[in-house]
């Protein structure tokens, strides 16, 4: 099957972890809207196309399917694509774990606005401030050191007791913090080291090393979720 993934262009956001997944399984697919613009997922969101009603990128197209949101195109495409082990009890566990890791990534976009999305950063900086801290001191630490022990409970190297679309989600997340709070990760450094090295391992896996080093994987930058403001991440 070909798959059709249909996501913002310019930024990895929330279909980066789709995207790595199709990626690193060899699956055949097109990133549509890189290919015909953002206006290609209009009628989807309109409701003019057959098939579920999306209310955001990212979905996927699959035949005649339609999915939406990550989590749920993750748990569609891991036994398809073999990044979950088999059983109702993995794959029930593995999407537990990836609503984890998008509870995380929404507190992670609400550091830079904590207000309102329809603000620019420059309106809410204040509030930008203190919703920084807050996450650097808390949940920075909460969330990281939760998926530390999923690493310890599990074989000490993966989420689960084999390679799967959690991990890769895993080394997103590590990448996109690295590159938000670089201050904040390198305090944290010695507290996860089985995340830092799952990261490792899963950059030098041949297909996701290809993707890094193509002009596929677009460069984090101030549009997407992981943004990067000197003033949200101090060096002390």
């Amino acid at each position: 099957m070909r798959y059709e993934l249909y996501y913002w262009t310019g930024i990895q956001g929330r279909g980066e972890y789709v995207r790595l997944a199709l990626e690193d399984a060899g699956a055949d697919y097109i990133d549509v809207a890189r290919e015909r613009g953002d206006k290609v997922m209009t009628p989807f969101l309109r409701g003019t196309r057959d098939g579920a009603l999306p209310f955001a990128p990212p979905f996927l197209k699959a035949g005649r399917l339609v999915i939406a949101q990550t989590p749920t195109i993750l748990a569609y495409l891991g036994p398809h694509l073999g990044l979950v082990p088999g059983g109702q009890m993995a794959e029930i566990y593995a999407q537990q774990l990836q609503l984890t890791i998008a509870d995380f990534v929404a507190e992670i976009h609400d550091t830079h606005h904590p207000i309102a999305v329809d603000l620019y950063y420059e309106q809410q900086r204040a509030a930008a401030r203190k919703r920084s801290q807050a996450f650097r001191e808390d949940r920075l630490p909460k969330f990281l050191g939760y998926f530390e022990q999923v690493l310890e409970r599990g074989n000490g190297r993966q989420a689960l007791t084999r390679h799967s679309y959690v991990d890769l989600s895993l080394f997103q997340l590590i990448s996109g913090l690295d590159y938000a709070f670089p201050n904040a990760m390198r305090r944290m450094r010695k507290r996860i080291p089985r995340l830092r090295a799952l990261a490792e391992r899963i950059a030098e896996r041949p297909n996701i090393a290809a993707y890094l080093a193509s002009p596929r994987r677009i460069p984090f930058n101030q549009q997407g979720v992981f943004r990067h403001y000197a003033e949200l991440d101090p060096a002390r």
